[in-house]
Parts: structure tokens; C-alpha cells; sequence
């Protein structure tokens, strides 16, 4: 029984070796030779050739009858496009949670665009001695929140805009001053947002409290969630070159990945 389990484990090697002829195509985004296809896959023209006739047969690939050129089928969209409709967020980002909340030792969490706007769906807590008030539905502004200000520089929705005025109209009102210099401010923050790739709080939602937060997208490249980390002011770096926004960065950029940003997920 042992020997079986092994053996099922090594897989079917035949397989593995076609599919990087698969990836070369998929990698350069335009029909191919079949020499170049071999040569990316690091294989002989004559090998290469074997698989792509059974490619061929499947409709994984197809090939131009005057070029003799190959590119992925009609069967490789609709995979493409069954795994990209898989695709979760929330699913995906546990592991990319759990290892960022030990690099930098703060509390994280993911966060989508709910019904009411931008809301927390995941959380990890780093168990330090302050309790960070933060818990999975909790909807966060959008103009003095890290989260909600990753969201309004990024984001793109009707809906967003409707919100972010009425919270500006009801910062303009609390604070007595014009809504055009409130929106004005909002407008130099987001400038800098975009700039640096991430957003940052200092203190702004919840006294001594500091947060960064850094959009995710998906393989359209739009965004589709915030990976979000908090920490007490005395301790938590906010500098936009800081070790955390680095670390925060690298897992918004790993998790876009496994959504398909960028090229195809590992």
C-alpha cells in the first residue's frame, strides 16, 4: 500500500513535460513557431511536436493554417476561464495572512467591498498586550481609515463615490469648515496614496492606533480587496519605506498574484 501512494504521488511525467509547452504560449502572449515553443520549453523541435498534435486534438491549442503558428485553443479559454471564476480572496488569503502577521508581529486583516462599503472579512490577531477593537463585518471609512483609504485611491465604483461624499460632507459639517478644502485634503492624501502604492493611517479612527493597508487585484487588474495591518503608535512604524509597508506591499503582491495580476498564478 505504501509503494502505491508513492507512486501515485510521482504523477505522470508525460504530463508535466507538455504543460510547459503550454506555459511558454500562455507566457508570451502571441502565436508561435514551433521551434521557439521547443526552445522556451527547453526540449527538442520533434518532442515538442508529438505533444502539440495531441494539443491539437483537444483544442487546448490551435494552429494557423497559412503560418503554421500555434496559440492556445478555444479549450484553454475555457479553463482559463472556469480557474478564474474560482478565484477567492478570501480563500486564498489565509496563508499570506498568517505569514505576514509573524514578519511583522501586528494584528492583519482582508478586507472587500461589501454592501456598505469597505469591510473587514478576515482577521488575524497578533495576541499583543492592546486589543485591537476590529472584528470580520466591521465597515471602516473611507476617509480616515488605512483600509477605507486604500479603497478611495484604488477602488473603482459608483457606489464608492457616493459614500466618500456624504463622508466628506459630514467631516465639512463636524469640523466647520468648506467642503471643498476637506476634499481638497483628501484629494493631496490619496495623490500620495497612489504614489506609494499603499495607504497609511496615523491615529485618525482610533486613538494610538496606526495602520497600513495595500490593495490587491485581481487578473483584470482591478482591485478586489485590502490586506490591512494595525499596531499601537509607540510601535508601529508608519514611514512609507518602512519594513512593514514592505512586508505589507510583498503580500498584496503575492496574493494579486495567486489572483491572476500579472501574469499566472504559481
Amino acid at each position: 500500500m505504501v509503494t502505491k501512494v508513492a507512486s501515485d504521488r510521482q504523477g505522470i511525467q508525460s504530463v508535466e513535460v507538455g504543460f510547459r509547452l503550454l506555459k511558454v504560449l500562455a507566457a508570451t502572449n502571441r502565436p508561435m513557431m514551433l521551434r521557439d515553443i521547443a526552445k522556451g520549453a527547453g526540449m527538442p523541435a520533434a518532442k515538442a511536436h508529438r505533444y502539440m498534435v495531441s494539443f491539437l486534438r483537444i483544442g487546448i491549442v490551435e494552429q494557423d493554417a497559412s503560418s503554421g503558428r500555434y496559440d492556445l485553443g478555444a479549450y484553454a479559454l475555457e479553463l482559463g476561464l472556469s480557474g478564474l471564476g474560482r478565484l477567492d480572496p478570501v480563500r486564498f488569503s489565509g496563508p499570506i495572512l498568517e505569514s505576514l502577521c509573524e514578519e511583522i508581529h501586528e494584528t492583519v486583516a482582508l478586507a472587500v467591498w461589501g454592501t456598505h462599503g469597505a469591510t473587514i472579512v478576515r482577521i488575524v490577531d497578533a495576541g499583543g498586550p492592546i486589543t485591537i477593537t476590529l472584528r470580520p463585518g466591521t465597515t471602516l471609512p473611507l476617509c480616515n481609515s488605512a483600509t477605507g483609504r486604500a479603497f478611495a485611491a484604488f477602488y473603482r465604483s459608483p457606489y464608492l463615490k457616493k459614500v466618500l461624499d456624504d463622508e466628506l460632507a459630514q467631516i465639512a459639517e463636524s469640523s466647520k469648515k468648506a467642503i471643498t478644502i476637506v476634499r481638497r485634503q483628501l484629494e493631496k492624501d490619496l495623490t500620495e496614496i497612489r504614489a506609494h502604492g499603499i495607504a497609511r493611517a496615523t491615529g485618525s479612527l482610533t486613538p494610538g492606533i496606526n495602520g497600513f493597508s495595500a490593495p490587491v487585484y485581481d487578473h483584470t487588474g482591478s482591485m478586489v480587496a485590502a490586506i490591512t495591518s494595525l499596531g499601537s503608535m509607540g510601535e508601529f512604524n508608519v514611514e512609507w519605506d518602512s519594513p512593514a509597508a514592505k512586508r505589507m506591499l510583498a503580500a498584496a503582491h503575492a496574493l494579486s498574484h495567486r489572483l491572476g495580476h500579472g501574469g499566472i498564478a504559481e
